[in-house]
């Protein structure tokens, strides 16, 4: 097995952050909406979310301490990226970030080189992410007990805040022996249940990005996702788009990707060329650029 130093490149080291300083270099950059105490250099900050701020969708102690990290990693910073155009908005507006310190870079996501024709798709509604509050289970359960009586409905992910009000609800559903809660799985596993799942079911109610929604396309399967916060700009014209408050929505939305075949290879092909603008080397590249801005 290669070690993580191996799989490095020559010119580059991985270390930790001992104590409150940083190594000296031209640029920081700090990945997750925080930065250490005392930078000795130029600084860059990724910013993913800001759903913290804007729902009950964490802990008051967990909330007040995000604030202050992302306030405190917004204002010192040169730039701050935004992984969409909506997290952009979001930090100029909640932050009080002028937009001129505000840079877009997508994230990349993986998709297989090929899919093999022919692949036979199970009778399967896949959801990919956590299982808490903003990922609106409860509402997608309901809407699966409405519709769809020859399909099972699969969760692929770890719990997450309110997960047991979500579990609670799940073990009541008269469809519980059509619902499979697998937990976290791993690449292989998530690779498998994309490869053999007929649709992704996505009605979260706030991503600051949707990166389950472009792996799905990159697999082939037909999205319903939401109609708002960063997934419309994730999703494009290649999802059915839903207002995820709304259960008869969601229940609608999944049936026609059932039943109307044209529909549902329209979306294949359209989420195939979407998923295949978003690659981690425009990621690095536009990330580079932001470097250079500083150097």
């Amino acid at each position: 097995m290669r070690s993580l130093r191996d799989s490095l490149p020559r010119n580059a080291c991985r270390r930790l952050l001992i104590g409150h300083g940083t190594p000296r270099a031209d640029v920081f950059h700090g990945l997750n909406q925080r930065l250490p105490e005392r930078v000795r250099s130029r600084a860059v900050c990724t910013f993913h979310d800001l759903f913290v701020l804007t729902g009950d969708y964490a802990t008051a102690e967990f909330r007040k301490r995000f604030a202050a990290q992302a306030r405190e990693a917004a204002e010192r910073s040169d730039i701050v990226i935004c992984v969409s155009g909506y997290t952009a908005m979001q930090v100029g507006n909640l932050l009080q970030i002028e937009p001129t310190r505000l840079r877009v870079v997508p994230h990349g996501v993986h998709s297989p080189s090929h899919i093999a024709a022919g692949t036979t798709r199970e009778r399967m509604i896949l959801h990919v992410g956590a299982l808490q509050t903003r990922k609106n289970i409860v509402r997608l359960v309901e809407a699966f007990e409405r519709v769809l009586p020859d399909y099972r409905l699969a969760f692929a992910g770890s719990d997450g805040h309110g997960a047991a009000g979500i579990h609670e609800r799940i073990n009541k559903s008269p469809r519980r022996g059509d619902i499979d809660v697998l937990g976290y799985v791993d690449d292989q596993k998530l690779r498998s249940l994309y490869s053999r799942a007929a649709m992704l079911a996505f009605p979260s109610l706030d991503e600051g990005f949707g990166i389950p929604v472009l792996e799905a396309m990159g697999w082939a399967l037909p999205v319903l996702t939401s109609n708002c916060s960063a997934l419309p700009e994730a999703a494009g014209d290649a999802a059915i788009l839903v207002n995820p408050r709304d259960v008869d929505e969601i229940a609608d939305g999944m049936e026609r990707l059932t039943q109307d075949t044209d529909l549902r290879e329209l979306l294949v092909r359209r989420g195939l060329e979407r998923a295949s603008r978003f690659t981690w080397r425009n990621a690095v590249e536009k990330t580079w650029e932001v470097y250079r801005e500083l150097v």
